[in-house]
Parts: C-alpha cells; sequence; structure tokens
C-alpha cells in the first residue's frame, strides 16, 4: 500500500472507503499486528539477508564453537551440575523453605559457573555470541535507520497544492 494512495491493492481485508467520513478527507487504516501481512518481495529479501548473515565471519566462529562446546565432555558436565542445582535451589525455595540451604546452594552455583567461565572454548563462545549480536543489532540499526531517514526526507517534502480553495 502506498502512502499517496490508500486504495492501492493489498492483501488483507478490510475496508479504505470513506467510512461515513467528510468528502475528501484521508482515513488512515488500523491494523492489528497479529494481522499485518507483510508483503512478500519484503520477505524474500529479509530470507536473503538472514542467508548471507550464516556465511560472515562471526556467525562461522559461533558455530564452530558451539560444536566445540556440545562434545567438551567437562563443559558438559559442569552444564549438567549447574542445572541439577538450580533445580535443588527451586525446590529449598519453594517447597522446603530452607534460606540456609539456598544460600548454600546459590555459593555452590557460582562456584560451578565461575569454574565453567574459565574454560577457554567457553570464554570463545561466550565471545561469538557478543558478535553475533552486535551484527545483528548493527544489521537492525541500519535498516532502522535508513527507514528513518526515508520517512524524514519525505516528510520534509512540500504538500501537493489542494485541487481548489472553496
Amino acid at each position: 500500500m502506498s502512502a499517496t494512495n490508500p486504495a492501492a491493492e493489498h492483501a488483507h481485508d478490510h475496508d479504505h472507503g470513506q467510512h461515513g467520513h467528510e468528502e475528501g478527507e484521508y482515513v488512515i487504516p488500523r491494523f492489528d499486528s497479529r494481522d499485518l501481512i507483510v508483503r512478500e518481495d519484503i520477505l524474500a529479501r529479509a530470507r536473503e539477508l538472514a542467508h548471507l548473515i550464516t556465511t560472515t565471519e562471526e556467525v562461522s566462529v559461533y558455530q564452530k564453537a558451539e560444536k566445540l562446546i556440545q562434545n567438551h565432555e567437562r563443559v558438559q558436565g559442569l552444564i549438567a551440575q549447574i542445572k541439577k542445582k538450580q533445580k535443588e535451589l527451586v525446590a529449598f525455595q519453594t517447597t522446603f523453605k530452607n534460606q540456609q540451604m539456598v544460600e548454600k546452594i546459590e555459593k555452590e552455583i557460582e562456584a560451578l559457573q565461575d569454574e565453567l567461565d574459565a574454560i577457554p572454548i567457553v570464554q570463545q563462545f561466550q565471545q561469538s555470541q557478543t558478535d553475533v549480536n552486535y551484527l545483528l543489532q548493527s544489521i537492525v540499526s541500519v535498516i532502522r535507520d535508513s527507514v528513518a531517514e526515508k520517512l524524514d526526507v519525505e516528510a520534509a517534502q512540500p504538500a501537493e497544492a489542494p485541487e481548489n480553495c472553496d
């Protein structure tokens, strides 16, 4: 749909008529975000961009680090211990309501987490996550800024003169 042609054909079912408003008044349609249908060409470009992102060095490093972590026995053992301790922690917080045990288990989890964080492959994995997130945030920022700039440029254009001045 184009801002200059509100009746432009598009794939949703609502009326762009005047809805009882005065002649010549433009009615901006309301959309529920759950009902919006994104144009197929935009979705296709988004899929192309996603594919390009998966070919970056940052994503490659992330994938390699993830595989190394999945196959690293010590890392997986520590993760399993942390998960077990977290379940114990919840039980002592909610069911048993034993604050002394809660504090003990929190310290155990912290020690396990410190040990996990000290493993070089975990550090590399965490850094690769940060790098991929930064890449994605940068892309979103470029898109957002480009759209905002385009909207500002269009908004700054002088309005067309009315056809008659009755």
